[in-house]
Protein backbone atom coordinates (compact mmCIF):
# COMPACT_ATOMS: atom_id res chain seq x y z
CA UNK A 1 0.00 0.00 0.00
CA UNK A 2 2.80 2.42 0.92
CA UNK A 3 4.49 1.61 -2.39
CA UNK A 4 1.35 2.43 -4.37
CA UNK A 5 0.84 5.74 -2.57
CA UNK A 6 4.51 6.58 -3.06
CA UNK A 7 4.25 6.07 -6.84
CA UNK A 8 0.87 7.77 -7.40
CA UNK A 9 0.69 11.04 -9.35
CA UNK A 10 0.51 13.04 -6.10
CA UNK A 11 3.28 10.95 -4.44
CA UNK A 12 7.00 11.73 -4.00
CA UNK A 13 7.98 9.56 -6.94
CA UNK A 14 6.59 12.31 -9.18
CA UNK A 15 6.97 15.63 -7.34
CA UNK A 16 10.36 14.82 -5.71
CA UNK A 17 11.66 12.44 -8.39
CA UNK A 18 12.32 10.00 -5.54
CA UNK A 19 12.92 6.26 -5.81
CA UNK A 20 11.85 3.66 -3.29
CA UNK A 21 13.85 0.48 -2.72
CA UNK A 22 12.13 -1.85 -0.31
CA UNK A 23 12.63 -5.33 1.08
CA UNK A 24 10.04 -6.50 3.64
CA UNK A 25 9.91 -3.75 6.28
CA UNK A 26 13.26 -2.13 5.37
CA UNK A 27 13.42 0.53 2.71
CA UNK A 28 15.66 3.23 1.27
CA UNK A 29 14.37 6.35 -0.46
CA UNK A 30 16.70 8.01 -2.92
CA UNK A 31 16.11 11.60 -3.96
CA UNK A 32 18.28 14.37 -5.35
CA UNK A 33 16.74 16.95 -3.05
CA UNK A 34 15.78 15.78 0.41
CA UNK A 35 13.54 18.52 1.66
CA UNK A 36 11.24 18.79 4.63
CA UNK A 37 8.20 18.13 2.41
CA UNK A 38 9.51 14.67 1.50
CA UNK A 39 10.39 13.86 5.11
CA UNK A 40 6.99 15.04 6.38
CA UNK A 41 5.16 13.02 3.72
CA UNK A 42 7.04 9.82 4.62
CA UNK A 43 6.58 10.28 8.38
CA UNK A 44 2.93 11.22 7.94
CA UNK A 45 2.17 8.16 5.83
CA UNK A 46 4.04 5.68 8.00
CA UNK A 47 3.03 6.97 11.42
CA UNK A 48 -0.32 8.55 10.61
CA UNK A 49 -1.88 6.48 7.85
CA UNK A 50 -0.27 3.07 8.58
CA UNK A 51 0.09 3.54 12.35
CA UNK A 52 3.71 2.34 12.40
CA UNK A 53 6.47 3.59 14.69
CA UNK A 54 9.61 4.79 12.93
CA UNK A 55 12.87 3.62 14.51
CA UNK A 56 14.65 6.98 14.86
CA UNK A 57 18.01 5.33 15.61
CA UNK A 58 18.10 3.54 12.26
CA UNK A 59 16.46 6.35 10.28
CA UNK A 60 18.74 8.99 8.81
CA UNK A 61 19.12 11.38 5.92
CA UNK A 62 22.49 11.88 4.29
CA UNK A 63 24.34 12.54 1.05
CA UNK A 64 25.94 9.31 -0.15
CA UNK A 65 28.50 11.27 -2.17
CA UNK A 66 29.89 12.87 1.00
CA UNK A 67 33.30 11.67 2.15
CA UNK A 68 33.01 8.58 4.40
CA UNK A 69 29.19 8.36 4.04
CA UNK A 70 28.14 4.72 4.06
CA UNK A 71 24.72 3.13 3.65
CA UNK A 72 24.16 -0.36 5.10
CA UNK A 73 21.21 -2.17 3.54
CA UNK A 74 20.43 -5.91 3.26
CA UNK A 75 23.89 -6.91 4.49
CA UNK A 76 25.76 -4.70 2.03
CA UNK A 77 27.58 -1.43 2.61
CA UNK A 78 27.30 1.16 -0.17
CA UNK A 79 30.01 3.82 -0.31
CA UNK A 80 31.67 6.08 -2.86
CA UNK A 81 35.40 5.29 -3.05
CA UNK A 82 38.38 6.70 -4.90
CA UNK A 83 39.21 5.19 -8.26
CA UNK A 84 41.65 2.29 -7.81
CA UNK A 85 43.76 3.42 -10.74
CA UNK A 86 44.35 6.92 -9.35
CA UNK A 87 41.99 8.73 -11.70
CA UNK A 88 40.24 11.81 -10.33
CA UNK A 89 36.73 10.35 -10.03
CA UNK A 90 34.99 8.12 -7.48
CA UNK A 91 32.72 5.14 -7.99
CA UNK A 92 29.92 3.57 -5.96
CA UNK A 93 31.20 0.40 -4.34
CA UNK A 94 29.19 -2.25 -2.55
CA UNK A 95 30.65 -4.89 -0.26
CA UNK A 96 29.61 -6.95 2.79
CA UNK A 97 28.91 -4.73 5.79
CA UNK A 98 30.78 -4.99 9.09
CA UNK A 99 27.69 -6.54 10.68
CA UNK A 100 27.55 -9.18 7.92
CA UNK A 101 31.23 -10.02 8.43
CA UNK A 102 30.68 -10.36 12.18
CA UNK A 103 27.71 -12.69 11.59
CA UNK A 104 29.79 -14.74 9.13
CA UNK A 105 32.62 -15.13 11.64
CA UNK A 106 30.12 -16.25 14.26
CA UNK A 107 28.65 -18.83 11.86
CA UNK A 108 32.14 -20.16 11.01
CA UNK A 109 32.92 -20.40 14.74
CA UNK A 110 29.81 -22.52 15.14
CA UNK A 111 30.73 -24.77 12.22
CA UNK A 112 34.31 -25.32 13.48
CA UNK A 113 33.73 -25.12 17.24
CA UNK A 114 34.41 -27.69 19.97
CA UNK A 115 31.00 -29.30 19.50
CA UNK A 116 32.00 -30.36 15.98
CA UNK A 117 35.01 -32.51 17.02
CA UNK A 118 33.03 -35.74 16.60
CA UNK A 119 32.49 -35.15 12.86
CA UNK A 120 34.86 -36.57 10.29
CA UNK A 121 36.95 -33.81 8.70
CA UNK A 122 35.52 -34.54 5.24
CA UNK A 123 31.96 -34.02 6.53
CA UNK A 124 32.95 -30.81 8.32
CA UNK A 125 34.65 -29.49 5.16
CA UNK A 126 31.56 -30.32 3.12
CA UNK A 127 29.28 -28.37 5.49
CA UNK A 128 31.73 -25.47 5.64
CA UNK A 129 32.04 -25.36 1.84
CA UNK A 130 28.27 -25.38 1.39
CA UNK A 131 27.93 -22.43 3.75
CA UNK A 132 30.86 -20.49 2.24
CA UNK A 133 29.56 -21.01 -1.31
CA UNK A 134 26.15 -19.63 -0.35
CA UNK A 135 27.69 -16.62 1.39
CA UNK A 136 29.98 -15.96 -1.58
CA UNK A 137 27.09 -16.16 -4.05
CA UNK A 138 25.10 -13.59 -2.09
CA UNK A 139 27.99 -11.15 -1.71
CA UNK A 140 29.79 -11.61 -5.04
CA UNK A 141 28.31 -8.40 -6.45
CA UNK A 142 30.62 -5.40 -6.20
CA UNK A 143 34.25 -5.32 -5.17
CA UNK A 144 34.49 -7.73 -2.21
CA UNK A 145 38.12 -8.84 -2.45
CA UNK A 146 39.18 -7.31 0.89
CA UNK A 147 36.27 -8.84 2.78
CA UNK A 148 36.67 -12.23 1.08
CA UNK A 149 40.36 -12.28 2.07
CA UNK A 150 39.42 -11.58 5.68
CA UNK A 151 36.94 -14.46 5.67
CA UNK A 152 39.45 -16.80 3.99
CA UNK A 153 42.06 -16.01 6.64
CA UNK A 154 39.51 -16.51 9.41
CA UNK A 155 38.52 -19.91 7.95
CA UNK A 156 42.20 -20.95 7.84
CA UNK A 157 42.71 -19.99 11.49
CA UNK A 158 39.52 -21.73 12.62
CA UNK A 159 40.28 -24.91 10.67
CA UNK A 160 43.78 -25.13 12.16
CA UNK A 161 42.36 -24.53 15.63
CA UNK A 162 39.76 -27.23 14.96
CA UNK A 163 42.41 -29.75 13.79
CA UNK A 164 44.56 -28.99 16.86
CA UNK A 165 41.57 -29.49 19.15
CA UNK A 166 40.92 -32.93 17.65
CA UNK A 167 44.48 -34.11 18.26
CA UNK A 168 45.85 -34.83 21.75
CA UNK A 169 49.40 -33.83 20.86
CA UNK A 170 48.68 -30.87 18.61
CA UNK A 171 48.17 -31.20 14.91
CA UNK A 172 51.20 -31.12 12.61
CA UNK A 173 50.90 -30.27 8.96
CA UNK A 174 52.38 -32.73 6.47
CA UNK A 175 55.98 -31.84 5.63
CA UNK A 176 56.42 -29.29 2.89
CA UNK A 177 52.82 -28.04 2.90
CA UNK A 178 51.63 -24.60 3.95
CA UNK A 179 48.33 -24.14 5.77
CA UNK A 180 46.81 -22.79 2.53
CA UNK A 181 48.00 -25.79 0.48
CA UNK A 182 46.89 -28.30 3.11
CA UNK A 183 43.40 -26.82 3.42
CA UNK A 184 43.15 -26.85 -0.39
CA UNK A 185 44.12 -30.51 -0.27
CA UNK A 186 41.33 -31.13 2.28
CA UNK A 187 38.94 -29.40 -0.15
CA UNK A 188 38.18 -26.15 1.74
CA UNK A 189 37.08 -23.60 -0.86
CA UNK A 190 38.49 -20.07 -1.07
CA UNK A 191 36.20 -17.11 -1.58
Amino acid sequence: MFDKKFHRKDGPAHWAKARLTRYADDFVIQARYQGSRLKQWIEGELEGWLGLVINREKTRTFQLRDEAATLDFLGYSFRYEKDRKGRPWRYLNLFPSKKSLDKEREKIRGLTGPRQCFKPVSELVEELNEHLAGWRNYFKVGYCRREFRKVNYFVQCRMMKHLNRRSQRGYKLPKGLSVYAYLNQLGVIQL
